[in-house]
């Protein structure tokens, strides 16, 4: 079976932009729905796919955190060559925590952090997460059951150099959330099984912004804008860029 590669996209509406970021072993597929949902209110959006994402778990390894973040950097550069001047940041789980790192790092209008870690005591199920993902794409390329089961393997023993890179990379940003002064709004999962949700108390606590909400999705697990509660999420997250001092 061909496997589509999944593809950045852009969609142009009004003046406000809003920088939509993916999460670890996702891409733009993990946000499209909120994409459209902005377009149709008038927001442009952006969402760009991290270098080794939307591709097979081997090229997933062979890219690091760091590249991730230059990646996050060229995508809001790309909606500032497009003319737009304001930009406001949504980011699912890792897109979060890069998310946050703008937030401190550069000029944004307002950070938006879905289901987003703070706290590295999570690697078994980030290790599980991993593996199924590569045992998915794996059956999705027809593979047979004893191929599979090397090659995850394999993609297994290799991925330790992966996951303690984004162990530093969570701990930089959590280390530096109290310098953010941007208004946060922090979105949290009731039932996400993948990171710690005391996260999202913690972001909350810690942003400087005197401009925060918080709200968590009871009936929702980690990828928060696929689930059930996906509607009350875009509208949410409409609802908090309408607050923000847009100068358009």
């Amino acid at each position: 079976m061909k496997i589509i590669q999944p593809k950045p996209f852009t969609f142009e509406a009004g003046p406000r932009a809003v920088l939509l970021l993916h999460g670890f072993t996702g891409h733009s597929a993990d946000v499209r729905m909120l994409g459209r949902f902005l377009e149709k209110k008038g927001y442009t959006t952006h969402a760009p796919i991290y270098r080794g994402h939307g591709l097979p778990p081997e090229e997933l390894i062979k890219s690091n955190p760091e590249q991730w973040w230059e990646d996050v950097k060229e995508a809001l550069e790309h909606l500032k060559e497009l003319g737009y001047e304001e930009v406001a940041v949504a980011g699912l789980s890792l897109g979060g925590v890069l998310g946050l790192k703008l937030a401190y790092s550069t000029q944004i209008k307002g950070v938006i952090p879905m289901c987003a870690p703070m706290f590295f005591d999570n690697k078994t199920q980030l290790y599980q997460g991993f593996q199924s993902f590569s045992k998915e794409y794996k059956q999705l390329e027809s593979k047979d059951d004893q191929t599979i089961e090397k090659e995850v393997q394999e993609l297994m023993d290799n991925s330790e150099n992966v996951f303690n890179e984004l162990r530093q990379t969570i701990k930089e940003v959590k280390d530096n959330i109290d310098t953010i002064y941007t208004p946060t709004f922090v979105v949290q999962a009731g039932l996400d099984q993948m990171i710690n949700p005391e996260s999202a108390t913690y972001i909350y606590e810690h942003v400087e912004t005197d401009m925060k909400e918080i709200k968590w999705y009871e009936d929702s697990a980690h990828v928060i804008t696929l689930d059930r509660q996906k509607d009350e999420l875009h509208e949410d997250i409409y609802q908090f860029l309408e607050k923000l001092d847009w100068k358009a």
